[in-house]
């Protein structure tokens, strides 16, 4: 049975990844890392010096502060890693690609099998599609949740504008223009509001008809089940950057 260090142990993901983890019969958390152990049954560490358990697999579910000192964690133990936050600036993403080189890391801005096809379908209707329909993207996520646009929305565009070869633009925000809408254009909007896990829309408008692509969380377990299946994927890969893609395809 493969054993899991849980960063990020006590959070509201970490709990549904331990409940995930111990109904599955090839995986379970042995030890946590995270500043408070709200009774979890494992050790949960609060630093990385600290960790006496020798895990066969990380999975991150905690805060873009913590990368650093996972990385370092990872690579120097030889430890293959989930990396499930979100958030991370292009310098971190940068990070996450050289330690790539020493670890199997699997990385994807969202760890629900839905997200990730609704991506694959987003790629090819814009394939489809091509030029002659505007691109908008409409994220609706919970009133705590700190970044914005989120992952996921940045994840559906960068597969949309892998199309057009990267030539499209990205505009968040409209309120301060006055022109039209160009064509080399993907707008993403942001809504943030009571307890909404997670919504995301791609629209195609074109003359006289509009197809829009959507998926909806109505739980974080999602993200959990993504997560412990990531997991077991990585645990036996060779050094490099995985993501959901090589799941969906394995």
């Amino acid at each position: 049975m493969l054993k899991a260090l849980l960063i990020g142990a006590s959070g509201k993901m970490g709990c549904f990844i331990t409940d995930c983890a111990a109904n599955d019969c090839e995986i379970e958390i042995s030890a946590g890392f995270d500043k408070v152990n709200i009774g979890q049954k494992y050790p949960v560490f609060s630093s990385f010096n600290d960790i006496t358990v020798k895990p066969d697999v990380i999975i991150d579910f905690s805060n873009v502060a913590l990368l650093d000192g996972i990385l370092d964690y990872a690579t120097k133990n030889k430890i293959p890693a989930v990396l499930a936050t979100t958030g991370y600036s292009e310098e971190q993403i940068a990070k996450i690609k050289k330690a790539a080189e020493i670890i199997p890391i699997f990385f994807t801005f969202n760890m629900s099998i839905g997200v990730n096809l609704l991506c694959s379908l987003a790629k090819k209707a814009a394939k489809v599609l091509g030029t002659d329909f505007d691109v908008e993207i409409i994220e609706k996520h919970h009133n705590l949740k700190i970044d914005a646009p989120s992952g996921t929305a940045i994840m559906l565009a960068n597969a949309v504008n892998e199309e057009f070869n990267d030539s499209y633009n990205y505009e968040y925000d409209r309120h301060s223009k006055r022109a039209k809408r160009p064509k080399n254009e993907i707008g993403i909007h942001s809504v943030r509001g009571g307890t909404i896990v997670g919504q995301h829309d791609v629209i195609f408008a074109g003359r006289d008809e509009v197809i829009t692509l959507s998926h909806e969380a109505t739980s974080k377990e999602v993200f959990a089940v993504g997560a412990i299946r990531a997991a077991k994927f990585i645990a036996s890969r060779n050094p490099g950057l995985y993501d959901m893609n090589d799941i969906m395809t394995f």
